[in-house]
């Protein structure tokens, strides 16, 4: 029997009416609380493994989840189980590699790095679902490689093994995303976060034994309680957000992580963002905002045909 691709045992739900503002509402939501819980790692990751950090974020997140199930079990729907374990799954290995990343590079390049993540999405609709993409929008994914490789500068200093962990971290979340409007949309962002948190402990559990430790330390467990909150909020808000608008119109609000996050940065643990990455940086950035603009601009000529 022929199993059909990601997302494709659900069902196609009615098409909602755009509500940008309250999408952009809640990207805002999900650029701070994103940018608290990067904080948050370098932090717990200080008194323990970021194998360890990805298991207790999960683990007290599904305690938290199960403690509040007689309200809200009757809101849980999984219409299509094996795409919610396809799409948890990449979550789980998604944020391993992305908090390997946050420990061992600095908060603004890992943060740039997984700025890809647009650049991995606009090829993979390209290649498996069928999009066309334009001359003009695979200039913009080969200028974000360029943007990358400046960053990474293989051949010219030693690549370190966590920014080829935040590429990817950005790949699979890339592939996440694309499964995530639909799940949302048939069963509701309540269900796709719950059914991510607990395949992501699932998953961790094994891969965390090795360095099994709890956190000792008051910043640790601060710290530990900043995650937890803020990596629930921030993953409601991206569901919500992408639910709600285009993701042409939130793409450069997304950005403002960098900023936050390269503020943190350099206040918290004095790191300062070197000439290389700068350039990267602004190619990726660059690269990725017209990718969002022919996207958007593309989906309003799809709508304005199909009327």
């Amino acid at each position: 029997m022929q199993q059909s691709p990601p997302g494709g045992a659900l069902p196609h739900p009615a098409r909602e009416q755009p509500d940008n503002a309250r999408g952009l509402a809640w990207m805002f939501f999900s650029v701070v609380t994103a940018s608290a819980m990067s904080v948050a790692v370098r932090y717990v990751a200080a008194d323990v493994d970021s194998r360890m950090v990805v298991t207790l974020r999960a683990g007290v997140t599904t305690l938290i989840i199960l403690a509040v199930l007689p309200l809200i079990w009757r809101k849980l729907r999984f219409t299509s189980p094996r795409d919610h374990l396809i799409r948890g799954a990449l979550i789980g290995f998604s944020t391993h590699l992305g908090f390997f990343t946050l420990v061992h590079l600095p908060l603004a390049t890992s943060t740039v790095l997984f700025f890809t993540a647009p650049i991995f999405a606009t090829i993979l609709a390209a290649v498996f679902q069928g999009e066309r993409v334009g001359p003009r929008r695979w200039g913009a994914v080969l200028a974000g490689f360029a943007g990358a490789l400046i960053i990474l500068r293989p051949g010219f200093i030693g690549l370190e093994v966590a920014m080829l962990t935040a590429l990817g971290s950005s790949l699979l979340f890339a592939i996440a995303l694309s499964m995530s409007r639909r799940i949302a949309r048939v069963d509701g962002a309540l269900s796709a976060f719950v059914s991510s948190v607990v395949v992501t402990l699932v998953i961790s559990v094994p891969i965390a034994l090795p360095v099994w430790q709890m956190p000792h330390g008051s910043s640790a467990l601060i710290g530990l309680a900043v995650l937890v909150v803020c990596g629930a909020a921030r993953n409601v808000g991206d569901i919500q957000a992408y639910r709600y608008a285009d993701a042409g119109l939130l793409a450069p609000i997304t950005y403002l992580r960098l900023v936050l996050i390269g503020g943190a940065g350099y206040v918290l643990f004095g790191e300062v963002i070197d000439s290389y990455t700068a350039a990267g940086a602004a190619m990726i950035v660059a690269s990725t905002l017209y990718i969002a603009h022919r996207t958007r601009v593309t989906a309003l000529r799809a709508r304005s045909s199909a009327s």
